[in-house]
């Protein structure tokens, strides 16, 4: 059975956010010696964040009661600030767990250094590479589905401009722009996009108010990949929708279905979602581990073709489905080859 078919196994059911006893704030159980037992260690995005971090923390909650492991077998510890990862990391080691993940390219660098401190521990860290016996690196062909959003938008798009809003500048966020644009230009070269980052994942502030100004500057879809910084955006869309705006808007989610994100009075602004199912991936590394497999050292990417990304239809209109889905199905196939950066030198 290949790596990723064994994802199919878990992730069948979502549970609720706050699992008792799994706050760090609150102070962490030590693991149970009796079962197996996962941790993680968030970017400053939050468990709460309704992207990357919540995907993930969904996961480790599934994957402990599909295999009927109690409360104190999964956790996770919160981080505030950049400079509470070394200390949650130490936190983890202490308390016991057998694998500690480190969620986002953020905490590369805070997982570099206590993978060689702690040569015993089992780390893994999601959207990055670490070069280390002990480290397994899962990362996601997130291009792809943006290049899937950026048909979307274009095909959408009653205005000719669409936007992107990223969060923090790097290669795995420039893997989104770089597959939105391709998307957009794929459909129709002329419409403008209007390329804004918020230098955060965290302040959804920003967000709004990036948004305003791409909405009023004549942008009708918005495609963010912020974390948090994205609730703003949908926050905006919300709000001049209900206002009674004379344009349609949308907002494009990321990382998770954000349906309910768009939701409003008067229908929903959420036109779609790429999808990176970051839990599965989580879920399936615990179980290599758990049958002696774990896979330390090595690099695993995930695209359409290994099932570990999707793009949720959404309020997309059914004749523009019939065209992503054509474009999604050449991209499975490899007879489509979307481009995965713009400056990176990955």
């Amino acid at each position: 059975m290949s790596m990723w078919k064994k994802l199919a196994i878990f992730g069948a059911s979502t549970l609720a956010l706050a699992a008792c006893g799994n706050e760090a704030d609150d102070g962490a159980d030590t693991a149970d010696d009796s079962e197996f037992s996962i941790a993680m260690v968030t970017d400053t995005g939050g468990v709460d964040d309704r992207s990357f971090n919540q995907s993930a923390w969904e996961g480790m909650q599934d994957w402990a009661a599909e295999n009927d492991f109690g409360d104190d077998s999964y956790h996770y510890y919160q981080s505030d600030s950049e400079s509470d990862f070394l200390s949650n990391f130490n936190n983890a080691i202490s308390d016991g767990f057998d694998i500690i993940y480190g969620i986002g390219f953020l905490l590369e660098e805070s997982i570099d250094m206590v993978s060689q401190q702690h040569p015993d521990q089992n780390f893994a860290i999601v959207d990055s590479e670490v070069d280390a016996p002990n480290v397994a690196s899962i990362n996601f062909r997130d291009h792809e589905n943006s290049f899937l959003a950026g048909m979307a938008a274009a095909l959408t798009t009653e205005t000719e401009k669409v936007g992107f809003l990223g969060g923090i500048e790097s290669p795995i966020v420039d893997r989104f722009q770089t597959g939105f644009v391709h998307g957009v230009e794929y459909v129709n070269p002329d419409i403008d996009v209007d390329i804004q980052y918020a230098s955060s994942f965290t302040d959804a502030g920003a967000g709004q108010q990036i948004a305003s100004a791409m909405y009023s500057s004549g942008s009708d879809v918005i495609f963010h990949a912020a974390g948090a910084v994205g609730n703003g955006a949908f926050q905006e869309a919300r709000n001049r929708m209900e206002a009674g705006s004379d344009t349609d808007l949308w907002v494009i989610g990321v990382d998770r279905d954000q349906e309910e994100e768009g939701e409003y009075a008067g229908g929903n602004v959420t036109l779609a979602s790429t999808i990176k199912e970051v839990g599965n991936a989580v879920s399936n590394i615990a179980d290599e581990t758990i049958a002696d497999s774990f896979p330390g050292g090595e690099t695993i990417y995930f695209g359409f073709a290994e099932e570990g990304i999707d793009f949720t239809r959404g309020q997309i209109a059914d004749e523009d489905w019939a065209v992503i889905e054509e474009a999604r199905q050449e991209i499975t196939d490899g007879e489509l080859e979307v481009r995965e950066f713009t400056y990176s030198d990955e």
